[in-house]
């Protein structure tokens, strides 16, 4: 059947249009994925917190704060996709008020450290807040603590560098099935260069898990993070926060969600 010449160049045009966008999503993606606050950022006066600067495998200095604790597990931040670790100082205050020291870094291009955002990169970052950790607080037992795409970063870390525990909030099993949800007429599976797929990491994940989403998050929709926490093989809890979007968790969770990590964190303390 012969295609009539108009039809022909309707669809050509449309085939190069979607070409066009293609090409347009995979050269502009990771400023459509990282949203940095590039201010530096200051530690809160009279509180102790420390400023540290990481160095990292490929040379970048990577800024950090240091909140020091006595209690013998400390916690490691990977914030989310926006923003700076400053933002999360209130956050991260609850649990140093409980006396555990807490490392919180900004990953490359954001809070002041060099570089450009890359899963690579993110990676490096968190290799860098490891090696810190093993030099200045060898007697601490670390469990990482992952926001959104954090929760990716301490998921990768965790594969590498065993963690005592795993605290992960607002997670994904594979940030290319979130987008592929949010544009499915993209071939994101193809075109991401950083898709952070923890298919083949999750089953190694033999330490105890937290997983902690919100029911009513359509960014990463709950189903997302609940793939990450069935690959996971134990020991684990999952902890639905009802009515919370994607970024409400902690205020909508409320004092119970703080107990419910607390807790978390006083059962690794006494294994």
């Amino acid at each position: 059947m012969k295609i009539p010449p108009a039809l022909l160049r309707i669809l050509l045009a449309v085939a190069a249009s979607y070409v066009v966008i293609c090409v347009f999503a995979w050269f502009m993606q990771r400023k459509l994925m990282y949203f940095p606050d590039t201010a530096a950022v200051a530690p809160l006066s009279g509180t102790g917190m420390q400023d540290v600067t990481l160095k990292t495998s490929d040379g970048i200095d990577i800024k950090a704060s240091w909140w020091p604790g006595k209690r013998k597990v400390a916690l490691l931040l990977f914030h989310g996709n926006a923003g700076h670790r400053g933002h999360r100082f209130d956050w991260m205050g609850v649990f140093h008020s409980l006396g555990h020291p807490v490392l919180m870094l900004d990953y490359r291009g954001y809070g002041g450290s060099g570089g450009e955002p890359s899963e690579d990169g993110l990676n490096r970052d968190a290799d860098a807040a490891i090696a810190w950790l093993k030099k200045n607080a060898p007697d601490k037992k670390i469990v990482y603590m992952g926001e959104s795409i954090g929760a990716s970063v301490a998921v990768a870390c965790a594969a590498r560098h065993a963690p005592a525990g795993l605290v992960l909030q607002s997670s994904a099993l594979d940030l290319a099935d979130v987008a592929a949800y949010h544009h499915p007429y993209l071939p994101t599976g193809l075109i991401m260069n950083d898709r952070f797929d923890a298919r083949d990491l999750a089953g190694k994940l033999a330490v105890p898990l937290l997983s902690i989403h919100g029911d009513e998050d359509t960014i990463i929709p709950m189903k997302f993070g609940r793939a990450l926490y069935d690959a996971a093989p134990g020991p684990k809890e999952w902890y639905e926060v009802k009515g919370a979007g994607h970024n409400d968790v902690i205020p909508r969770g409320g004092t119970p969600y703080y107990q419910r990590i607390a807790t978390f964190l006083s059962e690794i303390e006494k294994s």
